[in-house]
């Protein structure tokens, strides 16, 4: 009897240009055999050395006019910051053009291989933070683009960024390349060894910090290795009474958090026409409703505090504009405080190309995405729809501010750091997609040898080159007053 295999995980019909996306009717499981013949079929069809075709045309979107188009819906006055941070170098612009790459991606030869998406997997949205059974883990940190899409969009956006990132710090050609050969040869490694692995124990498979620090350690220089034990170190610090102590000042006894604008901005200078009681009400019954996307016992837990005060933060590089909140709340007293964040949920840069959301609620595309993907999620993600203070619907996802969450700094790594620090993202990123794809057919269609590797290098430098040109065109734009910039905030 032929032993059955699992089947993905969702199902879907797909129409980039549909209103929506429908779950069809489920299909029988497929065999190993049939996987695998899956996989080679899609190679023939799709040849490996093709994933290094990047073909821009005369036709192809203006990169500052997506990033206009992607503005609209953002916070007016901090858009300027964005393109700000943007302009700061061709990474920081990377960082910032997820929109633009998935306009490139969606026309370059595609396997349709599916799997739950980063959607935004370059190297600095990977790092540490805490387990629920407070290990310090390595995985994918940011989710605001998740959406299933095929599996090689995510691999190429890693890619590259470790190539652009390699540029900026001023590594040789072939140093470069290493780096990103490092990055690709391990996703391909990892996934054709979750390809032979249960399904539990790809559910189960996770990066342990202390355990992978000592397994590479002898392959640092001992300065390096210490700069890194260090590094780890100061992560288990970046908690929510260093995240208190840092944010926050007492007021008659009551902690608020300081003000610090445009960065830090608390919600009673927002909207100073609203009577602070009423505004905290309201805000308290919004927690309330976050509530309900909980477990029971992490409902119980949340149940335990009580909100005191709320403010906007500017975040990051690409979610700069969109609305992010930290919520101060307060246990059994003052000693006992946790930083929220709600940060909106926009619709994904991937969905023109890759298909709508199966959800209606975008912050509950990004916790279910985040879910999938992670090997341990914050106990406290969930998801809500509310009125802002402009009376505008908008959707938000929430998750604890700081549980010993770091990303290592790319400018400060060199060449031979950087290898490592991309293989591990490569093993992840590959994990993530097996728990949502079909891993025997993605692990068939890569191969044995190292042709999808090179493909991804070249690829990748040839992204590098593309943008450089964009990061310019958006300089350009800025010296003749197309956008308006603030730098240095």
């Amino acid at each position: 009897m032929t032993k059955q295999i699992d089947v993905l995980t969702t199902v879907e019909v797909v129409d980039p240009g549909a209103r929506r996306v429908k779950r069809s009717t489920p299909t029988p499981p497929l065999t190993r055999p049939d996987r695998v013949a899956r996989g080679l079929g899609t190679r023939a069809e799709v040849p490996l050395e093709s994933q290094s075709v990047l073909a821009p045309t005369e036709l192809r979107s203006d990169p500052v006019e997506l990033l206009e188009r992607q503005a609209a819906t953002r916070v007016p006055e901090l858009v300027p910051i964005r393109y700000g941070r943007m302009l700061v170098s061709p990474f920081t612009f990377y960082r910032g053009a997820a929109l633009v790459m998935a306009a490139d991606l969606a026309g370059t030869p595609t396997t349709g291989l599916r799997a739950q998406l980063c959607g935004d997997a370059h190297l600095s949205n990977f790092g540490i933070f805490a387990s629920a059974e407070r290990r310090l883990v390595f995985d994918v940190n940011d989710f605001d683009e998740t959406l299933p899409g095929p599996f090689e969009w995510d691999v190429k956006r890693l890619a590259a960024s470790l190539e652009v990132a390699g540029r900026d710090n001023g590594f040789k050609r072939k140093e470069r390349k290493s780096v990103v050969l490092a990055a690709t040869r391990s996703y391909r490694e990892a996934m054709r060894n979750f390809a032979d692995q249960s399904n539990l124990d790809v559910w189960y498979a996770h990066l342990d910090v202390d355990h992978e620090l000592a397994r590479i350690k002898p392959l640092l220089r001992p300065d390096r290795a210490k700069r890194t034990e260090r590094l780890i170190a100061k992560a288990r610090t970046r908690d929510n009474l260093q995240a208190f102590d840092k944010l926050t000042t007492t007021v008659d006894g009551q902690a608020k958090i300081v003000s610090d604008p445009p960065l830090i901005v608390p919600v009673t200078e927002l909207v100073p026409e609203v009577e602070a009681n009423e505004l905290f009400n309201r805000l308290r019954g919004l927690i309330s409703s976050y509530r309900r996307t909980l477990s029971s016992d992490r409902k119980h837990l949340l149940e335990q505090f009580r909100l005191v005060d709320m403010a906007r933060k500017v975040v990051g590089v690409g979610s700069v504009g969109t609305r992010a909140w930290i919520l101060l709340m307060e246990g059994v007293d003052h000693n006992d405080p946790m930083i929220l964040q709600a940060k909106e949920a926009q619709s994904s840069v991937l969905e023109e190309y890759a298909g709508r959301s199966l959800y209606t609620n975008q912050g509950q595309r990004v916790v279910a995405g985040q879910r999938l993907m992670q090997a341990s999620s914050d106990i406290f993600l969930g998801w809500q729809r509310t009125k802002g203070v402009d009376a505008v619907d908008r959707d938000y996802y929430l998750r604890q501010l700081r549980d010993w969450k770091m990303s290592l700094p790319p400018e400060q790594m060199i060449p031979e750091g950087m290898a490592v620090y991309g293989a591990l993202c490569g093993w992840t990123l590959a994990r993530a997609h097996a728990r949502s794809g079909d891993r025997v057919s993605i692990a068939s269609y890569l191969g044995e040898t190292d042709t999808f590797d090179r493909a991804i290098a070249g690829f990748a430098t040839a992204y590098a080159d593309l943008n450089e040109r964009d990061h310019a065109a958006l300089q350009a734009a800025a010296d003749a007053g197309r956008i308006k910039v603030e730098s240095g905030v």
